[in-house]
């Protein structure tokens, strides 16, 4: 009898990638069929994303593993916050704003006029950012009324790729919770905030579990396509909530870091912390599978050292490696940097805007691109040892590990650096944990694992990890103070 394969698609705002996932001998075997990149597009001066093309990569991925097995099924997950609209016949009302436009600025703080920050919190437990989906959608109200004349449905990234290939609509609850549009309490849309929206609640769709079957292909997209009745799953379709659900750990005392162009850093709960602490410090309740939630805090990851990157090859190819490589022969702690600073959001150059954010808060700018690369690193390990002490005020769950999953695994340097600003040991691995929590979700939902725990002992099984223990801890302690005083600084000078 062969092996049951299953066809995740792992869409990220930098890439996507179709990846086939298969069972063996109590083991997950998986390969990359496909791999594209994704990117924002300008159109009459706003970021979109591509939408129709990302959906025929995604039908050519369908059409290639069919070609090569028989699929059990297939599932999407994606980046989150963002939607598109569809009219009543059907039509999508334009391609999907991206979350980095600037149609969001000064959102957030016009609807707190509406509806006051404490009690938006109390009703959703969400982080506030500028992006998020309650703000975008207030963002297009407020600069285009008539749109919402014409808009029959919302549908999340998702949901879109499902309804265009099954005519299924239907929002998966991983994803519906990290809108700020749903109250996990009373475990509904809440009706409150499209209210003062002055949205009808109607345009949003059930919400159903991880697990639930969304249909199968429509007949008429591979009309010719035999071996295309392939059923869609709804496994964790935000791509995080999948990530944390393939990190093989064992026990509770742990945390996670989702490590991307975001770091998502947070720990695993059953229920929703909303409280005043948890509203000052910003931290957010997203939900994950089998009813539990992430407490995490969102921080922009990787996307510095992406737009470095970016920057410095406009004139001649550099690398990832050769970028690390200088990073590891810089001096230590050449300048601090918070992550989270609104300049880095989506600045046109960089490692000008690290210069800017190093002269304002009165430290000497870098000096080379290694200095660039490891002051970077250093900067991210020694946010995430804040947000640890942050998340220990918090909750008094005992947190003596920390796993860093996603393709921030490849990187080294910070693996270490992360070890040794936060003093706890790293368990990396594995680097493609969103698909194989997509995977492992849909080979649940056949009845391959009846639990949480034995999907993950599978995933430990299939998959090395990398230790990296704690080191210089004296020296990164005292680099810790520096940073927390340039974090201070900056938000004192705001």
């Amino acid at each position: 009898m062969s092996s049951p394969c299953f066809l995740a698609f792992d869409l990220g705002a930098a890439s996507g990638r179709a990846i086939l996932g298969r069972f063996q001998s109590g083991r997950l075997y998986t390969r990359e069929l496909d791999r594209f990149a994704n990117a924002m597009i300008e159109v009459k001066g706003h970021l979109h994303w591509d939408f129709h093309r990302l959906l025929e990569k995604v039908e050519n991925g369908l059409a290639i593993a069919a070609r090569e097995t028989s699929i059990v099924s297939f599932a999407i997950d994606t980046w989150g916050v963002d939607f598109g609209l569809l009219g009543i016949e059907g039509d999508i009302l334009g391609l999907p704003l991206a979350y980095r436009d600037a149609h969001t600025q000064g959102a957030m703080e016009e609807f707190f006029h509406l509806i006051s920050r404490e009690r938006i919190y109390s009703l959703t437990g969400i982080q506030f950012l500028p992006f998020n989906s309650l703000f975008q959608l207030f963002a297009l109200k407020r600069d285009d009324p008539p749109l919402f004349k014409k808009a029959h449905d919302l549908l999340f990234m998702p949901d879109l790729f499902y309804y265009f290939l099954t005519g299924e609509k239907k929002t998966e609850f991983t994803f519906a919770t990290t809108s700020q549009l749903y109250n996990p309490l009373k475990k509904k849309w809440e009706i409150g905030l499209f209210k003062a929206l002055e949205i009808s609640p109607s345009i949003m769709q059930r919400v159903v579990q991880p697990g639930a079957s969304l249909g199968a292909l429509d007949k008429k997209i591979f009309p010719n396509g035999s071996r295309l009745n392939i059923p869609a799953v709804a496994v964790a379709s935000h791509d995080t909530a999948s990530a944390v659900a393939a990190v093989p750990s064992r026990g509770k005392d742990w945390a996670f870091i989702s490590s991307g162009t975001w770091s998502l850093m947070g720990i695993e709960i059953k229920d929703p912390i909303i409280n005043d602490l948890a509203l000052r410090l910003n931290f957010t309740n997203e939900g994950g599978v089998e009813g539990t939630f992430r407490f995490l805090k969102n921080i922009t990851g990787l996307w510095l050292l992406q737009k470095c990157l970016e920057t410095w090859e406009r004139g001649r190819k550099i690398g990832f490696d050769r970028m690390m490589a200088q990073a590891e022969e810089a001096r230590s702690f050449p300048f601090f940097v918070d992550p989270d600073w609104e300049g880095f959001i989506n600045p046109s150059n960089m490692p000008e805007a690290i210069r800017n954010f190093c002269l304002r808060t009165r430290q000497k700018p870098p000096r080379s691109q290694g200095e660039f690369t490891r002051g970077i690193c250093e900067s991210l390990a020694l946010k995430y040892r804040l947000i640890l002490d942050e998340i220990r005020q918090i909750s008094a769950t005992p947190i003596r590990t920390i796993h860093v999953i996603g393709g921030g695994v490849k990187n080294r340097l910070l693996c270490q650096f992360t070890a040794n600003a936060t003093g706890l040991p790293v368990l990396a691995g594995p680097s493609e944990a969103t698909a194989i929590g997509n995977i492992m979700m849909q080979a649940r939902a056949c009845g391959l694992f009846s639990s949480l725990s034995s999907m993950r002992e599978v995933v430990g099984n299939s998959f090395e990890l990398e230790v990296y223990e704690p080191k210089q801890s004296e020296m990164w302690e005292k680099a810790y103070e520096s940073f927390e005083h340039v974090v201070t600084t900056e938000l004192e000078g705001d």
